[in-house]
């Protein structure tokens, strides 16, 4: 135990200490000294701090990384630079493309990127709406002086009012199922995959991808199970529906930071990313003097030759040129050329 603190990255530590306290500052401001909060949801709570907990440690580590820093620090420099004003518009155009629509992934294959986006579609609006309702941000109330009108309430300020049995309140009270629907969906594209691919099957394990889409499907249908309870059961499988969804939830906020739901986190850095692309190819790009063609931007290659240097490795030629300067087919060459004349001064070519 002693061993787990000594090797613990004391920033990420503090940087995890800070969200987690935050989250329960924000979640007491909130919810009105939490005059609002569902004291029924209270497990989730604790899963929700203890799932923040864990992803700021690891994204902080993760920044820690000379080549993730580098790609964080350069996104920040050009998004304040002189010229970020074509940037607001590329990165609210891939964020529209490459975030919500998940068009990265089509490339691979169209019922890859069908199964991906209805994941991630049903996922991330679940958790716009229930990580606001565990915190007590929202919650629902009649509306004074009525029977039949709800008003919905942020940070404790009515914001909107439906009268039950609307198409409204029907949309409103089933948006849930409706996410349900499509993670049921798009998991079962994806195991489907998984059992079909020779590929995946190959290389696949239960707790990196079978786990957290297995965790997914039982979210989904128990959830849809807890709304067909007391839709047409009258409540009868109530508890035995709401128990397993609860599990099941805590299970996937406890597995957030470790498993392969982390990406989820990550993936928006892909825009910072393809900034970097945007802004290297402005500034030009480095011709490799062995086959005379243009290979890399000479941002790229500079910063690789920083960080290279930052992880302690010398590509340095005795000439006064780097080995980095080269095209992968230019190293290859190199590397080829070494090898002969090795093999020359020893007097042996096979052997």
């Amino acid at each position: 135990m002693l061993q787990l603190f000594s090797t613990l990255n004391r920033k990420a530590f503090f940087n995890a200490i800070i969200a987690m306290l935050l989250v329960i500052v924000l979640a007491f401001l909130g919810s009105r000294n939490l005059q609002n909060f569902d004291a029924a949801l209270i497990a989730y709570l604790f899963g929700t701090v203890f799932a923040v907990f864990g992803i700021t440690y690891r994204y902080s580590i993760w920044l820690q990384r000379p080549p993730t820093k580098m790609y964080w620090r350069r996104t920040w420099q050009f998004a304040f630079s002189r010229t970020f004003l074509p940037y607001i518009g590329q990165t609210f155009w891939l964020f529209i493309k490459n975030i919500l629509f998940q068009r990265f992934i089509y490339p691979r294959g169209r019922n890859r990127w069908v199964g991906h986006f209805l994941l991630a579609t049903g996922c991330t609006i679940a958790f716009a709406v229930t990580i606001p309702l565990t915190l007590g941000w929202i919650h629902f109330t009649l509306k004074p002086n009525t029977l039949d009108i709800y008003e919905a309430h942020l940070f404790g300020f009515s914001m909107l009012d439906f009268r039950l049995g609307s198409f409204m309140a029907f949309n409103i009270f089933h948006v849930l199922s409706w996410c349900s629907v499509l993670v049921i969906i798009g998991a079962l594209m994806m195991m489907n995959r998984r059992l079909t691919n020779g590929g995946l099957i190959a290389t696949q394990s239960f707790e990196g991808d079978w786990l957290p889409l297995i965790l997914l499907l039982v979210i989904s249908v128990t959830g849809l199970g807890i709304t067909y309870d007391y839709t047409f059961l009258q409540g009868k499988t109530h508890q035995f529906m709401s128990v397993i969804h609860a599990i099941t939830v805590i299970l996937f906020l406890l597995w957030l930071p470790f498993g392969k739901f982390f990406h989820i986190f990550q993936r928006p850095a892909q825009v910072g990313a393809n900034i970097y692309k945007i802004e290297g190819a402005k500034r030009g790009m480095v011709v490799c003097p062995h086959t005379g063609q243009p290979f890399a931007t000479h941002l790229h290659i500079s910063d690789l030759k920083q960080v290279t240097k930052e992880l302690g490795f010398d590509f340095n030629l005795k000439d006064g040129s780097s080995h980095l300067d080269l095209s992968p087919e230019g190293k290859r060459s190199a590397i080829a050329k070494a090898h002969f004349k090795a093999r020359q001064e020893s007097g042996k070519f096979f052997g």
